[in-house]
Protein backbone atom coordinates (compact mmCIF):
# COMPACT_ATOMS: atom_id res chain seq x y z
CA UNK A 1 0.00 0.00 0.00
CA UNK A 2 1.69 3.38 -0.98
CA UNK A 3 -1.63 5.44 -0.73
CA UNK A 4 -1.51 9.15 1.07
CA UNK A 5 -3.93 8.81 4.46
CA UNK A 6 -6.53 11.27 4.97
CA UNK A 7 -7.93 10.90 8.85
CA UNK A 8 -11.82 12.38 9.11
CA UNK A 9 -12.65 14.98 11.48
CA UNK A 10 -15.29 15.60 14.27
CA UNK A 11 -18.70 15.15 12.85
CA UNK A 12 -17.91 11.55 11.38
CA UNK A 13 -19.30 10.63 14.67
CA UNK A 14 -21.83 7.77 14.94
CA UNK A 15 -23.67 5.58 17.69
CA UNK A 16 -21.91 1.88 17.52
CA UNK A 17 -18.99 3.19 15.16
CA UNK A 18 -15.75 0.57 15.44
CA UNK A 19 -17.90 -2.34 17.28
CA UNK A 20 -17.56 -3.90 13.68
CA UNK A 21 -13.56 -3.81 13.42
CA UNK A 22 -13.69 -4.72 16.87
CA UNK A 23 -15.53 -7.85 16.44
CA UNK A 24 -13.75 -8.63 13.45
CA UNK A 25 -10.28 -8.25 13.89
CA UNK A 26 -8.48 -8.41 17.29
CA UNK A 27 -5.83 -5.17 16.24
CA UNK A 28 -8.73 -3.50 15.97
CA UNK A 29 -9.94 -4.58 19.47
CA UNK A 30 -6.66 -3.97 21.44
CA UNK A 31 -6.23 -0.48 20.38
CA UNK A 32 -9.92 0.40 21.47
CA UNK A 33 -8.88 -1.15 25.02
CA UNK A 34 -5.69 0.90 24.92
CA UNK A 35 -7.88 3.57 24.20
CA UNK A 36 -9.98 3.06 27.04
CA UNK A 37 -7.13 2.54 29.38
CA UNK A 38 -5.21 5.90 28.32
CA UNK A 39 -8.31 8.08 28.57
CA UNK A 40 -9.69 6.53 32.14
CA UNK A 41 -13.18 6.02 31.44
CA UNK A 42 -14.30 3.49 28.93
CA UNK A 43 -14.43 4.99 25.46
CA UNK A 44 -15.99 1.99 24.19
CA UNK A 45 -18.91 1.72 26.40
CA UNK A 46 -19.64 5.97 25.32
CA UNK A 47 -19.83 5.30 21.67
CA UNK A 48 -21.39 1.34 22.15
CA UNK A 49 -23.60 1.62 25.07
CA UNK A 50 -27.38 2.34 25.68
CA UNK A 51 -26.42 5.80 26.66
CA UNK A 52 -23.74 6.45 23.89
CA UNK A 53 -22.89 9.65 24.67
CA UNK A 54 -20.34 9.78 21.14
CA UNK A 55 -22.06 13.20 19.49
CA UNK A 56 -20.69 14.92 22.81
CA UNK A 57 -17.51 17.20 21.50
CA UNK A 58 -15.30 15.76 24.41
CA UNK A 59 -16.45 12.41 23.53
CA UNK A 60 -16.51 12.44 19.65
CA UNK A 61 -13.20 13.71 19.38
CA UNK A 62 -11.17 10.63 21.16
CA UNK A 63 -13.37 8.30 19.73
CA UNK A 64 -12.83 9.32 15.78
CA UNK A 65 -9.10 9.14 16.44
CA UNK A 66 -9.29 5.61 18.35
CA UNK A 67 -11.44 4.42 15.26
CA UNK A 68 -9.01 5.49 12.74
CA UNK A 69 -6.24 3.89 14.69
CA UNK A 70 -8.19 0.71 15.34
CA UNK A 71 -8.05 0.60 11.59
CA UNK A 72 -4.65 1.27 10.86
CA UNK A 73 -4.14 -1.22 13.23
CA UNK A 74 -6.37 -4.33 10.84
CA UNK A 75 -4.36 -2.63 7.85
CA UNK A 76 -1.10 -3.32 9.25
CA UNK A 77 -1.94 -6.70 10.52
CA UNK A 78 -3.52 -8.17 7.62
CA UNK A 79 -3.15 -5.76 4.22
CA UNK A 80 0.20 -4.58 4.21
CA UNK A 81 0.25 -1.29 5.22
CA UNK A 82 3.56 0.37 6.25
CA UNK A 83 3.69 3.51 7.56
CA UNK A 84 7.35 4.23 6.24
CA UNK A 85 6.24 3.89 2.91
CA UNK A 86 2.83 6.27 3.12
CA UNK A 87 3.80 9.35 0.89
CA UNK A 88 2.20 11.69 3.18
CA UNK A 89 -0.84 11.72 5.72
CA UNK A 90 -3.12 14.91 6.69
CA UNK A 91 -6.13 15.07 8.62
CA UNK A 92 -9.27 17.71 9.07
CA UNK A 93 -8.72 19.55 12.12
CA UNK A 94 -9.29 16.82 14.40
CA UNK A 95 -7.86 14.38 11.83
CA UNK A 96 -4.79 16.34 11.99
CA UNK A 97 -3.81 14.38 15.20
CA UNK A 98 -4.46 10.93 13.91
CA UNK A 99 -2.29 11.93 11.03
CA UNK A 100 0.30 13.03 13.85
CA UNK A 101 0.17 10.02 15.37
CA UNK A 102 0.13 7.77 12.20
CA UNK A 103 3.93 9.66 11.11
CA UNK A 104 5.14 8.92 15.00
CA UNK A 105 5.19 12.50 16.02
CA UNK A 106 2.88 12.09 19.03
CA UNK A 107 1.88 8.51 20.59
CA UNK A 108 -1.16 6.82 20.87
CA UNK A 109 -2.30 7.76 24.76
CA UNK A 110 -0.77 11.41 24.33
CA UNK A 111 -2.81 11.87 21.19
CA UNK A 112 -6.00 10.54 22.92
CA UNK A 113 -5.66 12.29 25.60
CA UNK A 114 -4.85 15.94 23.74
CA UNK A 115 -8.10 15.44 22.30
CA UNK A 116 -10.20 14.94 25.11
CA UNK A 117 -8.90 17.87 26.16
CA UNK A 118 -9.35 19.81 23.41
CA UNK A 119 -13.09 18.51 22.81
CA UNK A 120 -13.66 19.26 26.76
CA UNK A 121 -11.98 23.35 25.96
CA UNK A 122 -14.13 23.94 22.71
CA UNK A 123 -17.12 23.00 24.42
CA UNK A 124 -16.65 25.37 27.56
CA UNK A 125 -15.52 28.02 25.05
CA UNK A 126 -18.65 27.57 23.40
CA UNK A 127 -20.73 28.05 26.35
CA UNK A 128 -18.71 30.84 26.96
CA UNK A 129 -20.24 32.52 23.76
CA UNK A 130 -23.27 31.09 21.99
CA UNK A 131 -22.20 30.68 18.64
CA UNK A 132 -22.23 28.51 15.56
CA UNK A 133 -21.16 27.65 12.24
CA UNK A 134 -23.05 28.28 8.67
CA UNK A 135 -22.30 26.33 5.50
CA UNK A 136 -22.36 28.88 2.35
CA UNK A 137 -23.42 26.93 -0.44
CA UNK A 138 -22.16 28.05 -3.84
CA UNK A 139 -20.24 30.61 -2.29
CA UNK A 140 -16.18 31.68 -3.56
CA UNK A 141 -13.77 32.36 -0.90
CA UNK A 142 -13.95 36.12 -1.91
CA UNK A 143 -17.94 35.76 -0.88
CA UNK A 144 -17.29 33.82 2.34
CA UNK A 145 -14.74 36.26 3.15
CA UNK A 146 -16.86 39.48 2.40
CA UNK A 147 -19.57 38.05 3.97
CA UNK A 148 -17.77 37.43 7.10
CA UNK A 149 -16.80 41.30 7.14
CA UNK A 150 -20.12 42.01 7.08
CA UNK A 151 -21.08 39.67 9.99
CA UNK A 152 -18.09 40.64 12.14
CA UNK A 153 -19.85 44.25 12.04
CA UNK A 154 -22.30 42.65 15.01
CA UNK A 155 -19.98 40.31 16.93
CA UNK A 156 -17.00 37.70 16.03
CA UNK A 157 -16.79 36.25 12.34
CA UNK A 158 -14.68 34.43 10.10
CA UNK A 159 -14.31 32.14 7.51
CA UNK A 160 -13.28 29.18 9.16
CA UNK A 161 -13.53 25.97 6.38
CA UNK A 162 -11.87 26.00 2.95
CA UNK A 163 -12.99 21.88 2.20
CA UNK A 164 -13.63 22.28 -1.33
CA UNK A 165 -14.82 24.42 -3.99
CA UNK A 166 -18.44 23.62 -2.89
CA UNK A 167 -18.20 23.59 0.68
CA UNK A 168 -17.04 26.69 2.55
CA UNK A 169 -17.66 27.27 6.44
CA UNK A 170 -18.17 30.45 8.20
CA UNK A 171 -17.51 30.34 11.92
CA UNK A 172 -19.09 33.23 14.15
CA UNK A 173 -21.27 34.75 17.12
CA UNK A 174 -25.01 34.28 16.88
CA UNK A 175 -25.89 37.79 15.89
CA UNK A 176 -22.92 37.97 13.52
CA UNK A 177 -24.03 34.31 11.70
CA UNK A 178 -27.94 36.06 11.47
CA UNK A 179 -26.37 38.56 9.51
CA UNK A 180 -24.67 36.10 7.05
CA UNK A 181 -27.42 33.98 6.67
CA UNK A 182 -29.59 37.05 5.57
CA UNK A 183 -26.93 38.69 3.16
CA UNK A 184 -26.11 35.57 1.57
CA UNK A 185 -28.52 34.90 -0.97
CA UNK A 186 -27.84 39.01 -2.18
CA UNK A 187 -23.82 37.66 -2.42
CA UNK A 188 -24.28 35.12 -5.00
CA UNK A 189 -25.08 32.41 -2.45
CA UNK A 190 -27.83 29.64 -3.19
CA UNK A 191 -28.24 28.97 0.41
CA UNK A 192 -26.52 29.53 3.99
CA UNK A 193 -27.12 26.43 6.03
CA UNK A 194 -26.58 26.61 9.62
CA UNK A 195 -24.73 23.70 11.19
CA UNK A 196 -25.60 21.64 14.20
CA UNK A 197 -22.45 22.19 16.15
CA UNK A 198 -21.52 23.67 19.92
CA UNK A 199 -20.07 26.52 18.54
CA UNK A 200 -17.86 28.61 15.92
CA UNK A 201 -14.91 26.44 15.57
CA UNK A 202 -11.78 27.73 13.88
CA UNK A 203 -12.34 31.16 15.12
CA UNK A 204 -11.65 33.79 17.67
CA UNK A 205 -14.31 32.43 19.82
CA UNK A 206 -11.97 29.31 20.45
CA UNK A 207 -8.94 31.46 21.92
CA UNK A 208 -9.28 30.39 25.27
CA UNK A 209 -9.64 26.59 23.96
CA UNK A 210 -6.27 27.47 22.05
CA UNK A 211 -4.75 28.71 25.31
CA UNK A 212 -5.81 26.09 27.11
CA UNK A 213 -4.57 23.14 24.23
CA UNK A 214 -1.02 25.15 24.33
CA UNK A 215 -0.27 24.73 27.73
CA UNK A 216 -1.67 21.31 27.55
CA UNK A 217 1.05 21.03 24.44
CA UNK A 218 4.06 22.20 26.38
CA UNK A 219 3.55 18.53 28.41
CA UNK A 220 3.64 16.17 25.78
CA UNK A 221 6.40 14.98 23.87
CA UNK A 222 6.41 15.46 20.19
CA UNK A 223 9.04 14.64 17.25
CA UNK A 224 9.58 14.96 13.95
CA UNK A 225 6.92 13.38 11.68
CA UNK A 226 8.92 10.14 10.10
CA UNK A 227 6.93 11.11 6.94
CA UNK A 228 5.30 14.81 5.81
CA UNK A 229 2.09 15.71 7.34
CA UNK A 230 0.47 18.65 6.03
CA UNK A 231 -1.07 20.91 8.14
CA UNK A 232 -4.80 22.56 7.89
CA UNK A 233 -3.02 26.47 8.69
CA UNK A 234 -0.48 26.41 6.28
CA UNK A 235 -1.77 24.19 3.48
CA UNK A 236 2.23 22.99 3.59
CA UNK A 237 3.92 20.41 5.15
CA UNK A 238 5.27 20.82 8.65
CA UNK A 239 8.53 21.69 9.44
CA UNK A 240 8.94 19.52 12.38
CA UNK A 241 8.62 18.49 15.78
CA UNK A 242 9.52 22.41 16.73
CA UNK A 243 6.37 23.96 14.58
CA UNK A 244 4.06 21.09 15.39
CA UNK A 245 2.63 22.51 18.90
CA UNK A 246 1.94 26.01 17.45
CA UNK A 247 -0.01 24.86 14.76
CA UNK A 248 -2.26 22.23 16.80
CA UNK A 249 -2.61 25.56 19.21
CA UNK A 250 -3.48 27.99 16.08
CA UNK A 251 -5.54 25.19 14.36
CA UNK A 252 -8.61 26.04 17.04
CA UNK A 253 -8.89 29.68 15.75
CA UNK A 254 -7.61 29.73 12.23
CA UNK A 255 -9.18 28.81 9.09
CA UNK A 256 -9.30 24.92 8.27
CA UNK A 257 -7.40 25.33 4.22
CA UNK A 258 -8.50 21.50 3.71
CA UNK A 259 -8.73 22.35 -0.41
CA UNK A 260 -5.45 24.14 -0.48
CA UNK A 261 -4.02 21.21 1.48
CA UNK A 262 -5.17 18.64 -0.82
CA UNK A 263 -3.87 20.54 -3.64
CA UNK A 264 -0.37 20.18 -1.82
CA UNK A 265 -0.38 16.67 -1.75
CA UNK A 266 -1.04 16.12 -4.95
CA UNK A 267 1.16 18.76 -6.19
CA UNK A 268 3.99 16.29 -4.47
CA UNK A 269 2.62 13.89 -6.98
CA UNK A 270 0.34 11.87 -5.17
CA UNK A 271 -2.51 10.70 -6.83
CA UNK A 272 -4.25 7.70 -4.72
CA UNK A 273 -5.66 8.13 -1.22
CA UNK A 274 -7.16 5.98 1.86
CA UNK A 275 -9.86 7.51 4.54
CA UNK A 276 -9.53 5.15 7.52
CA UNK A 277 -12.07 5.10 9.98
CA UNK A 278 -15.80 6.78 10.51
CA UNK A 279 -16.97 8.13 7.02
CA UNK A 280 -16.62 8.72 3.87
CA UNK A 281 -16.60 12.78 3.90
CA UNK A 282 -12.82 13.09 2.49
CA UNK A 283 -13.04 10.84 0.13
CA UNK A 284 -16.19 13.05 -1.23
CA UNK A 285 -14.22 16.41 -0.55
CA UNK A 286 -11.04 15.35 -2.49
CA UNK A 287 -13.22 13.45 -5.40
CA UNK A 288 -14.67 17.27 -5.86
CA UNK A 289 -11.09 18.96 -4.99
CA UNK A 290 -9.21 16.15 -7.73
CA UNK A 291 -11.16 14.49 -9.78
CA UNK A 292 -8.32 12.62 -11.13
CA UNK A 293 -7.67 11.50 -8.22
CA UNK A 294 -7.93 8.09 -6.45
CA UNK A 295 -9.70 7.75 -3.78
CA UNK A 296 -11.16 5.06 -1.44
CA UNK A 297 -11.98 4.42 2.14
CA UNK A 298 -11.99 2.03 4.59
CA UNK A 299 -14.99 3.34 7.15
CA UNK A 300 -15.96 -0.48 7.84
CA UNK A 301 -14.70 -3.59 7.64
CA UNK A 302 -16.55 -4.38 4.71
CA UNK A 303 -14.87 -1.90 2.20
CA UNK A 304 -11.22 -3.70 2.62
CA UNK A 305 -13.35 -6.44 0.68
CA UNK A 306 -14.90 -4.33 -1.76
Amino acid sequence: MSEALLFPGQGAQYVGMGQDWAEAHPAAREVLERADEALGFSLTEAMWGADASVDRTDVAQPAILAVSAAVIAVLEADHGLDRASAPLAAGLSLGEYTALWFAGALNLGDALRLVRLRGEAMQAASEACPSGMVSLMGATEDTATALAELGSAHGICQVANLNSPSQIIVSGELAALDAVEAAAKDHGCRRAVRLSVAGAFHSEVMRPAADRLAAALEGVEVRDPRIPVISNVTADVVGGAGEIRGLLAEQLTAPVLWERSMRTACSRGVSTFLEPGPGKVLAGLMRKIAPEATVRSAATPADLSA
